[in-house]
């Protein structure tokens, strides 16, 4: 038993250590950085009382499948109850509108060989009934570091939310919303 030990076979074990450990270590600090929460950018607001209701016009071109939920919480947390329409079509039961936009792209998953869809971009559009616009926002992916790249859809937009109802652009909160839920 001992003679198989001492063989020269293939070893499982890496020459350099050291460089295998600060591999794993990148690349583990990439991961998190692709994880973190969204930032809003290009925010435009106008003065306009705040809202406890609106409706959502649903956007069949957008590529996200779940933008509407993620909007529908990020809207809650701010205590504003939402509707979903498939366009304008009820304008007498909602004063403001939430209209959005947003793009996908593909990504190979940190630590995988799998290649993933990944929101790039998103536009937040807050107008009235009669498309005067009350504020828009938008989101999107960071070219260099891809700062978010593989966050939920709803840590994405929650701060792009936050923006839209207050003009206020903001850091992200260093826990994602989607993990503030489950605590």
């Amino acid at each position: 038993m001992m003679a198989g030990l001492s063989l020269s076979g293939c070893s499982i074990v890496s020459p350099a250590p050291l460089w295998e450990l600060a591999k794993a270590t990148g690349s583990l600090a990439s991961m998190a950085m692709a994880t973190n929460p969204g930032e809003s950018s290009n925010t435009v607001y106008h003065v306009h009382d705040p809202l406890k209701e609106l409706c959502i016009e649903f956007n069949p071109q957008a590529q996200v499948a779940d933008i509407v939920p993620a909007l529908q919480i990020a809207l809650r947390q701010h205590q504003i109850e939402s509707r979903v329409y498939e366009g304008m079509v009820a304008t007498e039961k909602c004063s403001v509108w939430l209209k959005y936009s947003a793009f996908i792209d593909w990504g190979q998953y940190p630590l995988s060989d799998r290649y993933k869809p990944y929101v790039s971009k998103a536009a937040l559009t807050l107008q009235t009934a009669r498309g005067q616009i009350l504020s828009s926002s938008h989101y999107e992916l960071d070219p260099m570091l891809g700062t978010s790249r593989w966050a939920s859809t709803q840590d994405k937009l929650a701060p792009v939310v936050s923006a839209l109802l207050s003009g206020i652009e903001s850091k992200p909160a260093s826990l994602p919303t989607s993990q503030k839920e489950k605590t």
